[in-house]
């Protein structure tokens, strides 16, 4: 069975998600605008990029660039299933595009994993910080095997750095906050960020802030306050995203932690 879903997340720089199984589907010659950014998870396809032929399968990640052209279709009578993210120029710069065309197939499990871990939070819009933060990692590990030095990271820890991120974390905990905000008021890139934050506190900026929310939400629910209204004041999305990260935080629901000192 052939079948397609795609979405537009809450992240800058991400155009769309687009997840597809195909079995007779057979991509025309053309091009896009953005990157296009892909895993397999099942099958291989083969694929044209320019005039060479090429095929992709397991664990790899391809990269095709923009206003480049190419086509795709199935290896084998058996189809493929596939994950694609279609990044914009403000992510992967134009630049880039030369070396994409020579080696647009990159073999690399940490990448894979980390797309892998991308895919899985951009789904749910309670999740736009998290997201922000894996897709800034992801591609600084792209743009490395593009071979844009200039754009990788610094490998140094930045503690003044990772505090001053803390500090804006801190003070718009309750409130909608991202990463580029961070990025353009500490004059750093958003991976350089997360890797300074991560090496110097042991925790990524995103679970830190989920983290602080939920100890805003402990106090709140105390007082009385109910769930519904907890969850949009402390900053998550609704009240089953509260709930999600709270029983994973508490072992317990938000409903069940206010009631528990009447047991």
């Amino acid at each position: 069975m052939e079948w397609v879903r795609a979405w537009r997340p809450a992240v800058d720089g991400i155009h769309e998600v687009f997840h597809a199984r195909f079995v007779e589907h057979v991509y025309p010659r053309h091009t896009h605008d953005a990157w296009t950014v892909f895993v397999v998870d099942q099958g291989a396809i083969r694929y044209d990029l320019e005039h060479r032929h090429r095929g992709v399968a397991g664990a790899r990640v391809t990269i095709l660039p923009p206003h480049v052209v190419h086509d795709g279709r199935p290896a084998t009578g058996a189809g493929f299933r596939k994950r694609v993210l279609y990044l914009g120029d403000e992510l992967l710069p134009a630049a880039l595009i030369g070396h994409a065309v020579d080696r647009p197939d990159v073999v690399d499990p940490r990448l894979v994993r980390a797309i892998d871990r991308l895919h899985s939070v951009l789904r749910d819009p309670g999740d736009a910080f998290e997201a922000e933060a894996r897709t800034a990692l992801v591609v600084d590990r792209l743009r490395a095997h593009l071979g844009d030095r200039a754009g990788a990271p610094a490998e140094a820890t930045d503690r003044t750095l990772a505090a001053d991120l803390r500090d804006l974390l801190d003070a718009h905990r309750d409130e909608p906050f991202t990463l580029r905000e961070a990025s353009r008021i500490l004059h750093a890139s958003p991976g350089h960020l997360v890797r300074s934050f991560t090496r110097a506190f042991g925790i990524a900026p995103h679970r830190y802030v989920v983290g602080r929310r939920i100890d805003l939400a402990r106090s709140r629910l105390l007082d009385g306050e109910p769930a519904s209204r907890v969850a949009m004041d402390v900053g998550f999305h609704d009240q089953a995203h509260l709930t999600r990260h709270f029983r994973r935080h508490v072992g317990t629901t938000p409903a069940r932690f206010a009631s528990s000192h009447r047991a």
